[in-house]
């Protein structure tokens, strides 16, 4: 059904923890393709072992790059991206597929909602502590609750588990490699889609994963992935984030409209349009 992109750096006990969610939790057959940076921690031995479909870099290469290598090998038309520090719920992929048939298009992105332990104050998860890593992972519990932890439906699909379909995948260019190691390259990604005519970004409220929260981008040295995407798009993120995509808002309708014209909207441009000279 899925050809599941699964970027990983020698986050070996997550990895399994993640593979194992995919492969007892989920209601259809999905193709797992893991990119491996580095996997000096053996990692790349037990997706080896595991015989999954898998690229490699000796070095970390970054999100980017990484979930670029791993669509090559995509045998299906829809393609998600999941990160290796999250833990899939049973029926996560069910709930998509439901979201899948009530489209009119095979221009979108969907997310899946994600259960966090800690709150960043994000209106897009549910925040509810099972653990912060595979070794107090009260997953029992969790298993026990998850039915529970649902939310309505939200505006603003941009961080995985994202699923497009491989057509505008390859059409748009993927994950762009000048935002590596990875900061604010999903928002670039939506931005992507939103320019090729996208307006469905939809969080799907009953497809749930839980996330362990950066269990990856804590090693590396950021990119400054605002700046970046103001230089490229002309317009913060923030901007993008709220007026265009409307992050958080409970979905009405599948596709979202124009952003509105107002006094707030335009004066958001203006001081993007100042800061983009200033530098």
């Amino acid at each position: 059904m899925f050809s599941i992109l699964l970027p990983t750096w020698n986050n070996l006990e997550l990895l399994k923890l993640c593979v194992r969610s995919i492969r007892e939790n989920s209601s259809f057959a999905h193709q797992i393709i893991v990119h491996v940076n580095d996997g000096s921690d053996g990692s790349l031995e037990w997706v080896q072992a595991q015989q999954l479909d898998h690229t490699h870099s000796t070095e970390n290469v970054g999100i980017c790059l990484a979930v670029n290598e791993a669509a090559m090998l995509a045998k299906h038309d829809y393609m998600l991206y999941l990160n290796d520090d999250m833990y899939c719920c049973p029926g996560w992929d069910a709930a998509l597929v439901e979201k899948l048939k009530g489209l009119d298009t095979d221009l979108f992105m969907l997310s899946g909602t994600m259960i966090e332990p800690k709150d960043t104050g994000n209106p897009c998860v549910i925040v509810s502590d099972y653990g912060g890593g595979p070794e107090n992972f009260a997953e029992e519990k969790l298993l026990s609750d998850y039915s529970a932890c649902r939310k309505t439906d939200w505006y603003g699909a941009t961080w995985p588990p994202t699923l497009v379909h491989r057509k505008w995948w390859f059409r748009v260019g993927g994950y762009s490699s000048e935002f590596s190691p990875g900061m604010s390259s999903d928002n670039d990604f939506s931005m992507k889609l939103w320019s090729a005519g996208c307006r469905v970004f939809i969080g799907a409220g009953d497809s749930l994963v839980y996330h362990f929260q950066s269990k990856s981008t804590g090693k590396v040295k950021k990119n400054n992935g605002g700046k970046q995407f103001l230089n490229k798009w002309g317009i913060r993120q923030a901007v993008f984030d709220r007026y265009y995509l409307r992050r958080g808002q409970p979905a009405g309708t599948m596709r979202l409209p124009e952003p509105e014209d107002s006094l707030g909207y335009r004066w958001q441009l203006m001081r993007g349009s100042l800061k983009r000279r200033l530098g």
